[in-house]
């Protein structure tokens, strides 16, 4: 995707947005010294632009019963799969990212599961159909800390 091209207006939205993504229109644009509905057609324009993707709700994994998150990657038994197994992982709910990787694996994904059966079940009965040489599991006790990227105006930095 080529870079877009915003001026200031658009990285103060985004800013405010990264920090709070509910925040109203109208405390956006009076923050910005603009009206709301300049505020509405911006974020409009970056949502077409392909800048913003969006908006979601965040739920607590552990707090709906999945309390084991896992990373793993792929050894595909034929890379030139790729898409295929991309689409059989679109049918597996637990099965939250899939990343195309350099270095050591073909893929690598993350998933939620309710325990370690359970992550030991989605390995066994629905990964392993995909047609993987091997796969290496990571879990992650914790995590620490999520944020989203920093938006820098560029052009202030000059």
């Amino acid at each position: 995707m080529a870079r877009a091209q915003l001026d200031s207006l658009d990285y103060k939205i985004l800013q405010t947005l990264s920090v709070n993504g509910r925040k109203p229109y109208l405390e956006i644009a009076r923050e910005c010294g603009v009206s709301g509905a300049a505020i509405h057609q911006r974020i409009q324009k970056l949502m077409a632009m392909g800048v913003l993707k969006g908006s979601e709700c965040l739920i607590e994994p552990a707090s709906v019963g999945y309390e084991t998150c896992a990373y793993i990657g792929f050894f595909l038994k034929d890379p030139a799969k790729f898409d295929e197994v991309v689409e059989q992982l679109k049918a597996i709910p637990e099965v939250v990212e899939v990343h195309y990787t350099t270095g050591q694996y073909d893929m690598f994904i993350k998933l939620y599961a309710r325990n370690n059966d359970h992550l030991l079940h989605i390995i066994h009965e629905r990964l392993q159909r995909l047609g993987l040489a091997r796969t290496e599991s990571l879990i992650s006790f914790k995590e620490v800390f999520k944020r989203q990227l920093p938006i820098i105006d560029r052009r202030e930095q000059q």
